[in-house]
């Protein structure tokens, strides 16, 4: 079947994903908008669960005080 480009952009504004995923999840559902939104949950938790075991090493810490309090911050993250 073929995928239109308003499709995709449909797709891409219900999902916030990119526009060749959404095109292939459009391709691989026959079209079907609610089962290709399906399809790109499934496949991304899939893809959360694999990156929910690494680590991210990468990341900064501040400190700030003053006469009665003290917070200790650390924010680690991943980039594609």
């Amino acid at each position: 079947m073929s995928v239109t480009a308003a499709q995709v952009k449909e797709l891409r504004e219900r999902t916030g994903l990119g526009m060749m995923e959404c095109k292939k999840a459009l391709v691989d559902s026959n079209g079907d908008l609610d089962a290709a939104i399906d399809l790109l949950r499934t496949t991304g938790q899939a893809k959360a669960e694999k990156k929910a075991k690494r680590i991210a090493a990468e990341g900064r810490i501040v400190i700030k005080n003053d006469t009665k309090h003290t917070v200790i911050l650390e924010i680690n993250s991943e980039t594609d």
